[in-house]
């Protein structure tokens, strides 16, 4: 039971992502086929599509103007989907241009900008494009833009977020005036996910100054000044007929929390993010207005580096996983607004999630034992938090209280926020971290598991698990391919020193005059692509 008495809107969580999806276009068969590739029995997924069809049947009215106020902007926010890092980049670059895939609110990937896209080996992909999209300068569509916008990645002048993975491009060509050749260097069956991420947003071929944008999504830029504001207008010409329901979007960055949410709660703002579960309660009692919130893959980790001192004694790892009351986190650390892990970096609702691996509880007989095996039993460790770090200074506290029972001192190091992720984070022997969601678990295994990847901040190596993540990159047969992702779940449950007590859920706040508003487990703002899907109650 949570810790508020928050009653979920009627649109949230799985509901809210169908009806997401549908308003984007998804087809009913589409949307039944994902619910069920994910889990859910048939019947249950039809009698939820049903369900997910009345709440659709809001008809959604055109015009209005809504303003709105996220945790975070900068002087270095960008119009280029390459270089975009942040959440005020991610909102922005959704405005102004498509992919050539969407991902849905199941993790599955749907046709955008891309009619078809094709493979009979996962090496080798064909993509035919629309032909009824044009870019807000009125030139159509093209294969050459989407050439040109996907190796663009790969010149290292571009800087762009995605160049790691566009090296798995070998080859990018046209075939034809609206059909493009995707050659990989090795298979893999995630590319129309990829394909589907802010990053690998199209844009006009030869494009090189993005003080603008000229994307063919559904708003066009009418004012951008990074680190203040924006200002998107309606596209008149959008291909997706009726879209969008506005007539404009402000678009700026309150980081103060409380500052933030005064501002929802007084009319300034129709619409804010990142709410700090303490302000949870401020929404909640207003009438007016709407605490959303969406379970996302985000999670706060306890870092232990397998080269840095003596936590890299493996059963000093599993003392502290042992001891770690799970429950009692989520309760302090995020008020109730998360859900319990199992040291797994796979959320329950990605449909590759291993839920037969068992749940580990707290354990203080098992903590004590590693610990005395590890020889750290009675010494003083420093373990490093911030407020940086979604509540990592509460769990911190709790695992130092939980630590006294067992014969463990922890030594709280608290850092300030500025600067912590490059002066800190992972530079400890014991730090804390925070992993935003990705839309496919090789990927987030890739990036952060790997024994060469760049992020892999335990400094964790195995063999076995960089074999199997090279195997399931390719492999066509989704049982086999989920058996390995279970395999691979289990090795970093068991032996990394990376420990992930919960998966921290978003809160958004919204004036209830905004409508068509849903979840996705991408993230808050409906996994950053609000802006099409939401409209004004006159």
């Amino acid at each position: 039971m949570r810790d508020t008495d928050l009653i979920l809107p009627p649109s949230a969580d799985i509901e809210g992502r169908v009806v997401a999806d549908l308003r984007r276009g998804v087809s009913r068969r589409d949307v039944l086929r994902s619910l069920v590739a994910g889990g859910m029995m048939t019947g249950a997924a039809g009698a939820l599509l049903t369900h997910a069809g009345a709440a659709l049947a809001q008809t959604p009215k055109k015009g209005g103007r809504i303003r709105v106020a996220v945790s975070a902007s900068s002087t270095s926010d960008t119009l280029d989907p390459a270089k975009g890092g942040t959440i005020a980049d991610f909102v922005r670059h959704f405005m102004f241009y498509n992919g050539l895939t969407t991902i849905d609110a199941t993790l599955n990937p749907q046709m955008e900008l891309a009619e078809s896209i094709t493979t009979t080996d996962a090496l080798t992909w064909t993509v035919k494009l629309r032909s009824d999209v044009l870019f807000h300068d009125g030139q159509p569509l093209s294969a050459d833009d989407v050439v040109y916008s996907l190796l663009r990645h790969k010149d290292p002048a571009t800087v762009s977020k995605a160049k790691a993975i566009a090296d798995e491009f070998a080859e990018v060509k046209a075939v034809g005036p609206n059909e493009v050749q995707i050659t990989l260097v090795g298979p893999n069956i995630d590319l129309p996910l990829l394909l589907g991420t802010s990053n690998f947003l199209i844009v006009r071929n030869g494009t090189r100054d993005f003080m603008t944008a000229n994307g063919t999504g559904p708003y066009r830029c009418k004012e951008f000044r990074p680190g203040i504001r924006s200002v998107s207008a309606a596209n008149k010409d959008y291909w997706k007929p009726g879209k969008p329901y506005l007539d404009e979007i402000e678009y700026f960055a309150i980081p103060d929390d409380a500052a933030r949410v005064n501002a929802l709660l007084s009319g300034d703002v129709d619409l804010i993010n990142g709410i700090n579960p303490r302000s949870a309660r401020a929404v909640l009692g207003t009438p007016g207005y709407t605490l959303f919130e969406s379970k996302t893959g985000y999670y706060t980790d306890l870092i232990m580096r397998d080269n840095l001192g003596p936590v890299k004694n493996p059963d000093f790892v599993l003392a502290m996983k042992y001891m770690m009351d799970r429950e009692l986190i989520r309760k302090v650390s995020m008020r109730g607004y998360a859900t319990i892990g199992n040291d797994q970096p796979v959320q329950a609702n990605n449909k590759y999630y291993f839920a037969g691996l068992p749940q580990r509880g707290m354990d203080l007989d098992k903590a004590r034992y590693h610990l005395h095996k590890s020889g750290m039993a009675g010494r003083s460790l420093p373990i490093v938090a911030s407020t940086a770090s979604a509540g990592s200074v509460d769990t911190a506290q709790v695992l130092q209280l939980t630590g006294r029972k067992i014969g463990m001192n922890l030594e709280i190091k608290r850092m300030p926020p500025d600067g912590y992720w490059s002066n800190h984070w992972a530079k400890h022997p014991m730090t804390f971290g925070g992993i935003n969601p990705r839309p496919t678990v090789d990927l987030m295994f890739s990036l952060f598991f790997k024994s060469t990847a760049a992020l892999n901040v335990s400094g964790w190596k195995n063999e076995q698990f960089d074999q199997l993540l090279a195997l399931a990159r390719g492999e066509t047969d989704e049982g086999k391919r989920k058996q390995m992702y279970a395999d691979m779940q289990v090795l970093v449950h068991d032996q990394c020193g990376v420990g992930i007590p919960i998966f921290n859920h978003s809160l958004d706040g919204f004036s209830n005059k905004l409508k068509g508003y849903g979840s996705h487990p991408l993230g808050g703002l409906m996994g950053f692509a609000f802006a099409e899907q939401v409209w004004l109650e006159s």
